[in-house]
């Protein structure tokens, strides 16, 4: 998970500097190409191939599409953004989450979760400042990425577990590039690809692929509650990213923001985590005495 949180930053990165010269949804085409060129070898080598056609999968196309809302949104937001802040911002995916699991499938959430979900988007204010001089309109688009996100994370539960998960995030890479070759011929006026272009997207295209293929390795290999909070090492590598390449130091209500939304995700992590232990002695217990 840590490794796969920074090649994610380490793409974004990429995109951002390709976007310094080359219209957004051109550097999305780019990097669609080069994620497609990377991962379908990779499908066909580990034998998913006769999978391909699960990629229009009722659900996987519909997870898809809601990572088409969140991936549009998110670029024209780190095209005029530091990457901490818009990264911070798509931190809150989880909490919405939630939220959506109790509006949708009438899950129980109680109050603390609610009390971290409130803290949590909070601090997604803090990091975007709305009202004051530093505000950025865009980091409206933030939030609706992290909208996009949490409704593909929803859909995630309805995909058919037979379904690979590469072929998942394949399918995904195929939308994305799709959506941004139409936008691009709509809404740009696509520029000549320098070198520096096509290299910065090869670089892009690779890490998006090891990010998707760790991920999915991480939470195979691994319990959900284990490599979860090290999903907020988002955080950590974008903040460094910023500093490093771009120069961005996020000010003090941001840097407060950040802190805000990884405790509220890592509070909500650790609590289900105990509330799972509790439900298992009880039942433990309860086995017992019906078997005493």
């Amino acid at each position: 998970m840590l490794v796969a949180t920074g090649t994610f930053v380490a793409n974004d990165s990429c995109m951002k500097l390709a976007m310094a010269d080359a219209p957004p949804l051109q550097v999305l085409v780019m990097r669609g190409i080069s994620a497609a060129l990377w991962c379908l070898p990779i499908l066909l080598y580990l034998g998913y191939g006769r999978d391909l056609p699960k990629v229009l999968n009722r659900w996987v196309a519909m997870r898809s599409l809601s990572e088409v809302v969140a991936i549009w949104a998110f670029i024209f937001a780190l095209n005029n953004m530091p990457i901490a802040d818009v990264t911070a911002i798509v931190q809150i995916t989880p909490l919405l989450v939630l939220i959506g699991t109790a509006l949708i499938w009438g899950d129980c959430i109680g109050n603390v979760r609610w009390m971290l979900i409130v803290v949590g988007i909070v601090g997604a204010l803090l990091v975007a400042q709305p009202g004051s001089s530093l505000a950025s309109p865009f980091a409206a688009l933030g939030f609706v990425t992290a909208i996009g996100a949490a409704v593909r994370d929803l859909f995630s539960r309805k995909v058919d577990p037979k379904v690979p998960g590469l072929v998942v995030a394949f399918s995904t890479i195929l939308f994305v590039l799709l959506s941004a070759v139409i936008g691009m011929l709509l809404l740009e006026s696509p520029v000549a690809p320098t070198a520096r272009h096509l290299g910065l997207m090869a670089v892009a295209g690779f890490f998006l692929m090891c990010g998707h293929l760790f991920i999915f390795l991480a939470f195979r290999l691994a319990q959900a509650r284990v490599v979860a909070p090290f999903f907020y090492a988002f955080l950590v590598w974008a903040v460094v990213s910023g500093l490093l390449l771009f120069g961005d130091v996020p000010n003090g209500l941001a840097i407060g923001g950040m802190v805000l939304i990884a405790a509220a995700g890592l509070a909500i992590i650790l609590f289900e985590g105990r509330t799972r232990q509790s439900e298992t002695a009880s039942q433990k217990h309860n086995g017992q005495v019906i078997s005493n």
